[in-house]
């Protein structure tokens, strides 16, 4: 298949554009592709998305302690990942935790990874997951003083545990 839009090279990228509720299909080459993407960014940047979702320019104390808050790792503050729409580094999403989550939430509607996951890593993942829960339920019933439910809690996590590790080779 060719380019929809050169007619010379193969199609690589496939778009799929909806307009006014009609979809559209577009076959590109990487050339296109490429030339495509930049007249998309410079239409809609991810910036203004989170322009949108966030609006620090607000005249609030919080919205200037907000546009105060730097990574001491990179430099960047908020008010400059408002702006490109990207983050310097990996410390920026623990500083920027208590902002970005409320920001992940509308995007995202969650803030955690609800998505596929490996098969290899999705029975290991699930165990932690459990582990997890279970021993916030087995705090939560010691609080409580419900001490019988936090023994069943307690043997829940043990046989979780136990199931968990994997039996030592014997050579």
């Amino acid at each position: 298949m060719l380019c929809d839009l050169c007619g010379k090279n193969p199609a690589t990228v496939h778009f799929t554009e909806i307009i006014d509720n009609q979809m559209q299909e577009l076959h590109l080459c990487e050339d296109c592709a490429k030339q495509k993407s930049v007249q998309m960014e410079q239409q809609f940047g991810l910036s203004d998305l989170l322009a949108g979702l966030v609006d620090i320019d607000k005249p609030t104390k919080e919205a200037e302690a907000l546009s105060q808050v730097k990574c001491e790792n990179c430099g960047l503050t908020y008010a400059d990942f408002k702006k490109i729409g990207r983050l310097g580094c990996s410390e920026c999403y623990a500083v920027f935790k208590k902002y970005l989550s409320p920001l992940l939430k509308k995007i995202h509607g969650a803030c955690h990874h609800v998505g596929k996951t490996p098969a290899k890593v999705t029975k290991v993942l699930k165990t932690k997951i459990d582990l997890s829960t279970l021993r916030y339920q087995l705090q939560k019933a010691i609080e409580d003083e419900a001490f019988e439910e936090a023994a069943k809690i307690r043997d829940q996590i043990k046989e979780l545990e136990k199931k968990g590790q994997k039996p030592s080779k014997k050579e």
